[in-house]
């Protein structure tokens, strides 16, 4: 005769707790389980130690006498290559190495009390400075940025055109800075790069001293970094300066 087997209730539950346990040991131990611990992508390494240290022990006013002289040549043509750019009423610029503001200050004209200009700089002192002119203008659209040695502290897509006037080859960390400022612009927002013409041979020792890159060495670099070059002016009322017009791709 047959016989069937049964199971004993008592039994049923044992094999039913077992189960849960299991179940919530897997559970746990995934959840407990070690995770590879994130890395942070390396720093950029500094292309320049110490370039910007000057500003942090001269007065504001040793560089306001030096920026502003009709001597040189980017002060004397500021109107000038104020009205190439080509700003439009309310848009939104920044101002990249603002130093003493004499840019911020047409810029904040140019683009009236529906637009903006961001006076971003590295040193405090020149923030201030700019505040303060800005201030006994009446220039309500001025906004004073304190920006970081690879980040001008702007917010994403809150400007139309950035502009950096004899500041590039003062980015510490350039590509860093320059993705920063891409992340800034606006889809086809447009850059603006002036800075001082190197050629070996040509330019001035200072110059050669001073200034990392040529022009060619920085369209290559600035390309690289999500732009593309859209004008290359004539500017026979410049010697010592070239002047870049791109977009952001």
């Amino acid at each position: 005769m047959n016989e069937r087997r049964l199971t004993s209730p008592n039994r049923r539950r044992g094999h039913l707790v077992f189960a849960a346990i299991v179940a919530l040991a897997t559970t746990v131990g995934g959840c407990l389980a070690p995770r590879a611990a994130e890395v942070s992508p390396p720093r950029e390494k500094s292309v320049k130690p110490g370039i910007n240290d000057p500003y942090l022990t001269e007065p504001v006013e040793t560089w306001v006498a030096r920026f502003e002289a009709e001597s040189r040549e980017i002060y004397r043509e500021r109107e000038r290559l104020t009205a190439w750019i080509g700003l439009k009423e309310g848009q939104h610029v920044a101002d990249i190495g603002a130093g003493t503001g004499f840019f911020t200050l047409l810029f904040s004209r140019a683009v009236g009390s529906s637009g903006k200009v961001y006076a971003v700089d590295l040193m405090p002192g020149f923030v201030e400075h700019i505040r303060l002119l800005a201030e006994h203008e009446r220039l309500a659209n001025v906004v004073p940025v304190v920006c970081k040695e690879d980040s001008v502290e702007l917010a994403p897509q809150s400007i139309d055109v950035a502009f950096i006037c004899d500041t590039y080859h003062h980015f510490e960390y350039p590509r860093s800075t320059m993705a920063s400022i891409r992340s800034a612009l606006r889809p086809g927002g447009q850059l603006i790069i002036i800075d001082f013409i190197r050629i070996p041979g040509v330019s001035r020792d200072w110059i050669l001293d001073h200034v990392r890159a040529g022009r060619e060495e920085v369209i290559a670099e600035v390309k690289s970094d999500g732009f593309t070059l859209i004008e290359t002016p004539d500017t026979p009322y410049l010697e010592e300066n070239y002047v870049l017009r791109f977009r952001k791709r």
